[in-house]
């Protein structure tokens, strides 16, 4: 695989994982729903749609159209486990924002934030 230095960046890919979160917060698509459409509004994301599942007994996955992309996730209510992504092709939407409300929202005791430049 060609790993190249991007020239042209044309958005960013922010890929992070919430730990220790609070299983009860996780475990059903309403509240995991409104809690990341808050997130993407108070980050100043333009939302278009969403699509939200709820898993039997438990667990949710989302994701959330926006004017500058998409936001998506999972959870995994047993290993107290978030697993979602943003991705921006805008300047004017605060991703660190989300983020800090997702993790309080979900009362996650750490994070690990990966963020990928996309381009060529």
């Amino acid at each position: 695989m060609n790993q190249s230095k991007i020239n042209k960046e044309l958005g960013k890919l922010y890929a992070v994982d919430l730990i220790a979160c609070n299983p009860e917060r996780i475990k059903f698509k309403e509240e995991v729903r409104d809690l990341f459409l808050r997130a993407v509004k108070e980050c100043g994301a333009s939302y278009i749609d969403d699509i939200f599942y709820q898993f039997e007994p438990y667990g949710v996955t989302g994701i959330v159209l926006i004017a500058e992309s998409h936001f998506s996730l999972h959870t995994w209510p047993e290993e107290g486990y978030v697993s979602f992504d943003i991705f921006t092709c805008g300047t004017a939407m605060k991703a660190d924002t989300a983020i800090e409300i997702l993790q309080s929202g979900f009362e996650a005791d750490d994070k690990k934030v990966m963020i990928l430049s996309r381009g060529y």
